[in-house]
């Protein structure tokens, strides 16, 4: 059984990486996807466990030696379980990290083989309507993820691939596609 790709997928926040992997994994209910830990507040209709695994500073800093990566991001703590997408690849799944910037370069040190696609939106304009539209996060909180944003806009060079989130199906459909490429180069 051939090993699992790891594919990690970053942007900036509300660039609609979730809507993006859930399309993806629609279209190829194949792929698995490796569930953050996070110290942030849940969201309204997020669910524990799906959406992120919900924790606190000292429970993950008791973990630290058996995380893939780690990553403060707007004030909270996001981390990958090594062990977890070990298991997933090496049940031969393809493994979707949801990761941002920072992550994704530890990931990259350490997997030098992982497919790395960066999600970018169609404009700034249209990355705050759509942080708007959430309705989870104030004028102020908006301001600062803009700011991050337009800060980590500029790693998309580093990604091997940037995809344009402006259509979904489509976004999802591209990704699709570079994966399945990895697939073939992996055979």
């Amino acid at each position: 059984m051939r090993r699992g790709l790891l594919i990690v997928i970053s942007g900036p926040s509300g660039v609609g990486k979730d809507t993006v992997i859930r399309r993806l994994r629609e279209l190829d209910p194949s792929l698995a996807k490796s569930v953050s830990f996070t110290t942030r507040a849940r969201r309204p209709g997020e669910i524990s466990n799906v959406d992120y695994v919900y924790t606190t500073r000292a429970d993950l800093e008791a973990l630290k030696d058996q995380l893939l990566e780690s990553a403060e991001y707007d004030g909270n703590v996001y981390a990958t379980s090594a062990t977890k997408v070990n298991e997933l690849r090496s049940e031969g799944k393809d493994t979707i990290l949801k990761i941002d910037v920072q992550g994704a370069e530890q990931v990259r040190k350490l997997e030098p083989h992982a497919v790395l696609i960066f999600i970018k939106p169609p404009s700034m304009e249209e990355l705050e309507r759509r942080l708007q539209a959430r309705r989870t996060e104030s004028p102020k909180d908006i301001a600062a993820r803009r700011a991050i944003a337009e800060r980590e806009m500029g790693y998309a060079n580093q990604y091997d691939y940037v995809v344009v989130n402006d259509v979904v199906n489509s976004a999802a459909r591209e990704v699709l596609r570079i994966i399945n490429r990895a697939r073939e180069r992996q055979t």
